[in-house]
């Protein structure tokens, strides 16, 4: 890989020089060092908040037929260097060459749906009980936005929330994880830089935690859009609402598939093995609890374990390969800490369970109970803790027992049936028949409790999530009032 600006510069607003140390990239697969990044400081933080302040007036004055403009070009340029990203996305994410491709088509349908927004509708008209005053109730971009976003699917859980915020005539600061600078960040700054994204609007600004928290604490930046961890996200939610900041959260799950006795067996246990072991497990909406009812159980149980035990582990850039490595070391030691917990518990290793190195066999796990680590704590590995229940409310008390509420899924031979259980989960996203792993980028997406805010990304819910609102009333004529 040639030597990028990257190496040296940071991207605030254009490519600058900057005063920060260097970050190395490392290939979690084999632990070669695949180059260096420039990481910014809380004075880069400053320094770019200062800039987007001054370039959003003219960003948003801008015609919105030329902001969509260059979205289309952002959307075209993703698939002419698709072969560029995606090798990045699978050498420092560990991603296997499918999931790459998936990613970057649904980061280009984001930019695409992006490209329509700033053609809708912004505002409303009210009468008004005074004769003659006309009330105008608008939406208006919020100012700058910072976008903190995590590594797991780097390019899309990052333009999610780039593309749209851009497009309601925002600014945009995007820290990218530390683990995937490049894919993440760097390359997107490439990307929108070619695209005509003018100087000053957009600001990559990659570095550790400092980077993120002087990003929550600045007082010109007027929104946080995160996705990540929920103790994370429950200290940013803290800050933002001291401050008054609007705030976005997407943040941890520990997602039920839920088997009733008269489910497809056949088709329960495909969609459990892609919800459980999809990118190694590594995905909010992962399927972490299998609720299985107790007639079916022993006949599920080996169907996924069959299926777990058919799959290859391994370097995805050398090899086609269905799990490719955790992203670090220490996720694939927190993984192994968890299994290792629940078998001592009483829990019984079904297929897989062994670790080596940063990459982790998909595991089944069965005799689980709430108590058990593998059912109570988000995984983020490739492990499917399967429990038991013996009727439909103790099923819905078991996926209620969990304070994350992202995604479930359910499956039973009775749509009927399901719906009426889906009723009653407190969860952000069901799937009847499917698995929990789903996103459409027209569909609005987010959890309840622990998995994050009321906020919502995608189609419509766009729209208010990255605007605030404006009623401004109109008299031809000043009003004499009584005094």
């Amino acid at each position: 890989m040639s030597t990028p600006l990257w190496e040296s510069q940071l991207y605030v607003g254009q490519w600058q020089p900057a005063d920060g140390p260097q970050a190395q990239v490392i290939e979690p697969a084999t632990g070669e060092i695949l180059g260096k990044v420039q990481t910014a400081t809380a004075k880069d933080v400053s320094r770019a908040a200062d800039i987007a302040s001054e370039a959003q007036r003219h960003w948003a004055e801008l015609a919105f037929d030329q902001k969509a403009e260059i979205l289309r070009r952002a959307a075209a340029l993703l698939k002419e260097r698709a072969e560029e990203i995606n090798r990045w996305n699978i050498r420092e994410c560990g991603s296997i060459g499918p999931k790459a491709e998936w990613e970057l088509q649904a980061t280009y349908e984001q930019a695409q749906m992006a490209a329509a927004l700033p053609m809708q509708p912004t505002g409303q008209i009210f009468p008004s009980s005074l004769p003659g005053r006309r009330n105008y109730w608008k939406r208006v971009p919020i100012g700058t936005v910072g976008v903190i976003a995590p590594w797991n699917f780097p390019i899309l859980l990052a333009m999610r929330s780039v593309f749209p915020a851009l497009a309601m005539g925002n600014c945009v600061i995007l820290k990218p994880a530390p683990d995937s600078a490049v894919s993440g960040g760097t390359l997107m700054a490439e990307i929108l830089e070619a695209a005509g994204v003018p100087k000053g609007v957009f600001h990559v600004l990659p570095g550790g935690a400092d980077v993120g928290e002087a990003l929550v604490q600045h007082p010109e930046i007027k929104m946080i859009s995160f996705t990540g961890s929920s103790g994370v996200g429950e200290r940013i939610g803290e800050t933002c609402g001291r401050m008054l900041k609007k705030c976005a959260l997407e943040l941890g799950g520990n997602n039920a598939m839920v088997i009733l006795d008269d489910a497809d067996l056949e088709a329960a246990a495909s969609s459990a093995a892609w919800g459980a072991f999809l990118h190694q497990g590594q995905i909010c909406m992962q399927a972490g609890r299998h609720l299985v009812h107790r007639s079916v159980a022993e006949r599920y149980l080996e169907k996924l374990a069959e299926r777990a035990s058919g799959l290859v582990a391994g370097d995805p850039w050398q090899q086609q390969v269905h799990l490719g490595p955790l992203i670090n070391e220490a996720q694939a030691s927190r993984v192994e800490e968890i299994v290792t917990r629940s078998v001592e518990m009483g829990a019984k290793v079904m297929a897989g369970g062994k670790r080596n190195g940063n990459f982790f066999d998909a595991t089944v796990l069965a005799e689980v109970t709430p108590e058990m680590p593998a059912f109570a704590e988000e995984i983020f590995g490739p492990v499917a803790p399967i429990t038991v229940f013996d009727t439909d409310e103790e099923a819905i008390e078991l996926v209620n027992a969990s304070p994350y509420g992202l995604a479930a899924a359910i499956h039973s031979g009775s749509t009927e049936r399901a719906q009426n259980i889906a009723e009653r989960i407190r969860v952000g996203m069901v799937h009847i028949n499917d698995q929990t792993v789903n996103n459409e980028f027209q569909v609005p997406f987010g959890g309840m409790g622990r998995s994050g805010t009321s906020g919502r990304f995608g189609g419509p819910a766009n729209l208010e999530e990255f605007t605030t609102t404006q009623w401004v009333s109109v008299m031809d004529r000043g009003i004499q009032y009584p005094f």
